[in-house]
């Protein structure tokens, strides 16, 4: 039990390491102003709920002035990138190791910040977001201990995180980091010089992205005198199959299977296009399958049985894009969705008609693909 001293001396190494912060960096400066601090020994070291930072005095006081900077803005950035509303469903200890991986490698790129012996790192990882990362450790299973998570569960030291908790902490959240951006614009106009792994994070909520299930859809269901001149203002009018008679969608969809789709991934992909068949009986599809070769076409109906995967060797996206070409028909519709990591060889040109790649979580960036439409597959 900590005693007033204790609690007292921990409330003034807080606002002293807040002082450094704010003197330091303005953009964390400002997230810094958006959290309220509690000192309380519910905690082992320090935590948040997703609105407010908890610390142990014990803890706090055992550590550097530097330390204790980079373990609050390591608490300030687990709430202000959502780390706590955004696990849903996923294994907390898991996706808190994974979020320690993305926080801690922002920190370590931050002059004048330091954090304990012992925390979770891995370079490797550091630049991708909080999703992909908890994959490629669900993935792989090369997960590193952690003592204590330090993401709470409850919001707040009462209550579960219901939805409305859950809307209110995000929009909170979202403004403080447009208000970090403001602050730290105009005064070091420096937002590129942030790390990746912040960038790529603050990127991920970005509210315009669509879940992949949903540009899907939405890629797919329009009408087939729309399809050949694709036009993407489709995805926020809800053009639909329903009433068009005599004509199809014809969809040409490529599974990689050099080894770098998973059985689960490829799985989702299928599932939800299935789902799509039997919705819109106006989209037909062939399906193939690509490592360095080509294998198929297969036709594949919202009920047929998805024809076993061929491959293994290594990945070329050129053969399918060559063989739609030679039979492509500007009147007739002629889509691709292609479900790779992205690693491989490109054709020089774009082919005639629209591509949707879906893009593994510890895929290529999508700014690497050359042409086509992209969306990451990340639940």
């Amino acid at each position: 039990m900590s005693t007033p001293i204790e609690k007292s001396a921990a409330e003034e190494q807080i606002a002293a390491s807040l002082m450094r912060v704010r003197l330091r960096a303005p953009f964390y400066a400002t997230l810094t102003l958006f959290a309220d601090y509690k000192v309380t020994e519910k905690v082992q070291t320090a935590a948040t709920d997703g609105r407010d930072i908890y610390v142990n005095p014990q803890f706090f006081a055992a550590l550097s002035p530097a330390e204790r900077d980079g373990v609050l803005l390591h608490e300030v950035l687990h709430a202000a990138l959502l780390h706590v509303t955004r696990r849903m469903s996923r294994d907390r200890l898991l996706w808190n190791i994974a979020a320690d991986i993305v926080v801690n490698g922002i920190i370590d790129q931050q002059d004048g910040f330091a954090l304990p012996q012992g925390v979770i790192r891995n370079n490797d990882l550091r630049d991708k977001t909080v999703e992909e990362i908890y994959y490629v450790l669900q993935r792989d299973g090369d997960v590193q201990e952690m003592l204590m998570a330090d993401l709470l569960e409850a919001a707040g030291e009462g209550g579960e995180l219901d939805a409305d908790r859950r809307a209110e902490i995000e929009s909170y959240w979202k403004h403080a980091l447009n208000q970090a951006n403001a602050v730290d614009d105009q005064l070091t106009h420096a937002r590129g010089d942030k790390p990746q792994g912040l960038l790529r994070e603050m990127g991920a909520l970005d509210q315009a992205r669509l879940d992949w299930r949903s540009y899907l859809w939405r890629y797919l269901v329009h009408t087939p005198t729309d399809f050949g001149d694709f036009d993407r203002r489709f995805v926020g009018q809800g053009i639909y199959l329903e009433g068009v008679t005599g004509d199809f969608v014809q969809v040409n969809v490529c599974i990689d299977t050099s080894g770098s789709v998973t059985n689960e991934l490829m799985r989702k992909l299928l599932s939800e296009l299935q789902g799509i068949l039997r919705a819109y009986p106006h989209v037909r599809c062939n399906l193939y399958y690509a490592d360095a070769a080509l294998y198929g076409p297969y036709d594949l109906s919202g009920t047929s049985e998805i024809p076993q995967p061929i491959g293994g060797g290594g990945t070329d996206f050129r053969p399918f894009f060559e063989k739609l070409a030679k039979g492509f028909d500007p009147f007739q519709s002629g889509a691709a969705i292609y479900l790779t990591d992205g690693y491989g060889f490109f054709p020089e040109q774009p082919p005639p008609f629209d591509v949707l790649w879906v893009i593994t979580p510890d895929g290529l960036e999508e700014s690497e693909f050359p042409f086509g439409d992209t969306v990451r597959l990340i639940d």
